[in-house]
């Protein structure tokens, strides 16, 4: 029963180390696509965001300075979307994919290029990535009190910066959109532009601050990936936690705190899958490696099919905003 109850915290634990780039993700979406701004692009601005960081930390030995490279990819290339899609009133979906390829190419050219190790970087070392936090007493509570004492030394300790930044992040989302003017006129803005336009504000400048907000947030889930998560960049390392993003927050409603549940949820089948290889189950046998890893990206599908649910998106969402004369 001990053993039972450690490996449910562990892969608890796991669940949260997973489920981090999907938490940053589904924020930066909200934020687009509550502005009225379809993002599909979410994953090859963490693609883009996980090299960029990677490589800067490789070179200059600062996960700090790969960071901030990965912030500004991931704004230059939100930059280039809204140029797309506010300014020239493109349509929204193939820009988003145009970037999506373009990052997929990008980053395994430029790798082959930079290090000549077939599209990766090189691994990194302990200083160059993001280290854990261990909070203090945790050996001695973990060690001396069985329940709560485990709890906070395998949840609650251990886990980098980045982590605590990803779950603050869906507090400071829910309280821009709702408790803000800010937050009222960009919802207003994927709702009603017209109503924005109307009392004399630019519903351009709202929504490509939108954008840019969420093409920080997914440079962090990007540096997430390659500098603390991973030890450096492998090609195609996203493996579409973008498009799972995308499909939390639907399924979230484009709401914060129900978002944060479906990447939990999403993050636990990740998490399950990988204690549950090659482990022989009481009545069942051996659980197919192949099945459990596909569980997250079947979930995926059947989500953004629309089979769980009803979800509103915002009224105005994908429609190009033409300022009437």
């Amino acid at each position: 029963m001990a053993d039972l109850w450690l490996q449910f915290v562990l892969t608890i634990d796991a669940t949260l180390r997973v489920a981090t780039p999907l938490i940053l993700c589904a924020m930066a979406g909200i934020f687009s696509e509550r502005a009225g701004i379809i993002d599909i692009s979410l994953e090859g601005k963490m693609l883009m965001g996980a090299f960029c960081a990677a490589s800067v930390a490789a070179v200059t030995g600062s996960p700090v300075l790969g960071l901030g490279s990965a912030m500004v990819i991931c704004v230059l290339l939100s930059l280039l979307h809204g140029f797309a899609c506010i300014t020239h009133k493109g349509n929204q979906v193939i820009s988003g994919l145009a970037i999506n390829i373009l990052a997929s190419g990008l980053t395994v050219t430029l790798g082959i290029a930079f290090f000549a190790r077939g599209g990766q970087t090189p691994l990194l070392s302990g200083d160059q990535r993001f280290g854990a936090i261990n909070l203090p007493f945790a050996e001695t509570l973990g060690a001396h009190i069985p329940i709560l004492g485990t709890i906070y030394k395998e949840i609650l300790s251990g886990h980098n910066i980045l982590v605590w930044l990803a779950l603050l992040m869906v507090i400071a989302t829910s309280y821009i959109l709702f408790k803000t003017s800010f937050g009222l006129r960009l919802r207003a803005v994927g709702e009603k532009p017209e109503a924005i336009d109307s009392a004399g504000l630019s519903v351009s400048s709202m929504r490509f601050q939108a954008i840019l907000i969420a093409g920080l947030l997914t440079g962090i889930a990007g540096a997430y990936l390659s500098t603390a998560h991973g030890a450096g960049f492998v090609r195609e390392m996203t493996a579409g936690k973008g498009y799972i993003a995308l499909a939390a927050m639907i399924f979230g409603k484009w709401r914060p705190g129900p978002a944060l549940g479906a990447c939990l949820m999403f993050g636990f089948l990740d998490a399950l899958a990988a204690r549950l290889q090659g482990v022989s189950l009481p009545y069942i046998g051996e659980v197919s490696t192949d099945l459990i890893l596909a569980l997250p990206y079947v979930m995926t599908v059947i989500l953004l099919a629309g089979f769980i649910g009803s979800a509103r998106p915002p009224r105005a969402i994908g429609e190009p905003y033409v300022k009437e004369r």
